[in-house]
């Protein structure tokens, strides 16, 4: 299967990055916005994006759709997709590059298959293209192998497997150590104020773990602008640790265990971002 017109749905901060990038290496990127914020549509004009009208015409045309969403929207989108993929008769594939748990991409999956189309499990690691070392895109699935030729100079592509689940898993697992351990620090950092020892524990980080606070000093203040996108990721995480009975008291659920997710809800309420 030979790709041309990749659709990419949306063109957010990540979205839009690999938009571009895809867009240099010759491929004809796509995506519609309608509904979308004035500031997606800046970014979409800003990465090359060739705007499509209605979702219709936009996962009717494509060759293949890449969805690079918040945790949040994943499966809204992908209902939406596959409502035109069933209606309109095509069978573009979907690939959800989301963070999101393996089991909430199994649903997705069954969704997209139900309506006719192949399904592609995918997930990014890294930040987006050019700022650095390149993001890897992660693929797994029947039929994973055609995301291949989306490989690059700024994007590499690492086929996992024919299993559904394997490229959500290690985003999982990945983020939950470099998200994961910014909220906390972030929520022992706020423990502590709350506290009254937070000037105590500074100094003693700063005597016994000089290299993590150093750390914490790089990381923290751009947490905030991140929080409100952070929630449902480490929502998503805390599914996947409790499904395989790893670290139950990560678990979001009940209002207790170690707060991932409420951290970053705090982070982003007094940021007034989200």
């Amino acid at each position: 299967m030979a790709l041309h017109t990749i659709a990419i749905l949306s063109p957010g901060d990540m979205g839009h990055g690999i938009g571009a990038a895809l867009g240099r290496s010759g491929f004809d990127v796509t995506t519609c916005l309608a509904g979308r914020s004035a500031r997606t549509q800046q970014l979409a004009q800003r990465g090359g994006f060739r705007m499509v009208p209605t979702l219709d015409e936009l996962v009717v045309e494509a060759d293949i759709v890449l969805s690079i969403l918040v945790p949040a929207e994943a499966e809204r989108v992908a209902r939406a997709v596959a409502r035109v993929i069933s209606t309109q008769g095509v069978d573009t594939p979907f690939v959800d590059c989301n963070a999101i748990a393996p089991q909430t991409t199994q649903r997705i999956e069954k969704q997209i298959v139900n309506a006719g189309a192949s399904f592609i499990d995918g997930s990014i690691i890294g930040p987006p293209p050019g700022r650095g070392l390149p993001p890897r895109l992660y693929v797994s699935g029947p039929g994973a192998h055609v995301l291949s030729a989306l490989d690059g100079d700024e994007i590499t592509v690492k086929v996992m497997g024919d299993r559904v689940g394997d490229a959500s898993s290690i985003k999982m697992c990945y983020a939950a150590l470099t998200k994961g351990t910014a909220t906390l620090q972030v929520a022992l950092l706020t423990a502590a104020r709350a506290l009254g020892v937070d000037e105590a524990l500074t100094a003693e980080l700063a005597t016994s773990q000089e290299n993590v606070l150093r750390q914490m000093h790089a990381s923290i203040p751009a947490l905030p602008a991140n929080a409100h996108r952070w929630v449902g990721e480490m929502e998503e995480i805390a599914a996947t640790f409790e499904s395989v009975g790893a670290f139950a008291w990560v678990s979001s659920r009940g209002g207790s265990g170690l707060p991932f997710a409420g951290a970053n809800r705090i982070c982003a309420r007094e940021s007034g971002v989200g």
